[in-house]
């Protein structure tokens, strides 16, 4: 019995309709693609000449500008942050350490306010701020990097902090707050209804234990209304002033409002 001649395979047939389409669509696709990475190299190297503005090329500092209005707009002091159960909680991760350099001693923390007018009230320690209302809350930690963590904070609002201790006339506010640590190497800018909204906190525990060092011990910023940026570990100073405060962050390409 005589072999039989092997038939090829139909598509390695030169006139296969399937293999000259494949043919077509892989040119067409690296025809794109080169097309598209000289666009792309083409945009970057004009974006590089385009003159800065807070240290941001104009085109991008105006996107994050757009961010912020956009932001604002939909703003309300009425509006939540969601709510989760206890059993929700978890520890965040630490993520930044700007501000929280060794040898701190938090038995020898107390807090710093000023005003404008260089009113300034006597150190704060935190077992002052322990004897504003106590609000328990759990809420999303969100980081501008992609990730998030709900988490079970404890501490006095901002809002009730700012009553108790006659810093403003509510009905006629500072235009801003700014916060920082101790060796005022992080620092926040807020706007002030943010700053008075009823989910800000002065929070001194997480999940049910005082705050670690790492993430902000003493006393630190919780305002889930903001990325994570915004939620300044150890706090060391708060000033309010009616000029737009500066920002660690929106000083190095991020949006100086930073709400979701």
């Amino acid at each position: 019995m005589s072999a039989s001649t092997p038939q090829p395979h139909p598509s390695n047939q030169p006139d296969n309709p399937v293999e000259l389409q494949l043919r077509r669509m892989t040119r067409r696709s690296f025809t794109a693609g080169a097309i598209a990475a000289a666009g792309g190299l083409a945009g970057l190297g004009w974006l590089k000449t385009r003159a800065p503005i807070d240290g941001l090329e104009w085109p991008l500092r105006r996107t994050l500008e757009w961010n912020e209005r956009l932001a604002q707009a939909y703003f309300r002091s009425t509006r939540r942050a969601p709510s989760f159960p206890m059993s929700a909680a978890r520890t965040p991760r630490p993520n930044g350490a700007v501000g929280l350099g060794n040898g701190f001693d938090p038995k020898t923390w107390s807090l710093r306010v000023a005003t404008p007018n260089d009113r300034r009230l006597p150190k704060i320690g935190l077992d002052a701020i322990k004897t504003l209302p106590r609000v328990e809350m759990v809420t999303e930690l969100k980081c501008i990097e992609g990730w998030s963590e709900r988490v079970y904070w404890a501490g006095a609002r901002l809002a009730d902090f700012v009553q108790k201790f006659r810093l403003m006339e509510l009905s006629n506010p500072f235009k801003y707050a700014t916060l920082s640590t101790p060796d005022d190497a992080y620092y926040v800018g807020l706007d002030i209804e943010s700053a008075l909204h009823a989910q800000t906190l002065l929070c001194y525990e997480m999940n049910g234990e005082p705050l670690t060092s790492e993430h902000g011990a003493p006393l630190r910023l919780v305002i889930p209304l903001k990325y994570g940026i915004k939620n300044i570990k150890r706090i060391g100073t708060i000033r309010f002033t009616n000029e737009r405060p500066a920002d660690y962050c929106a000083e190095r390409g991020y949006d100086w409002y930073a709400g979701h």
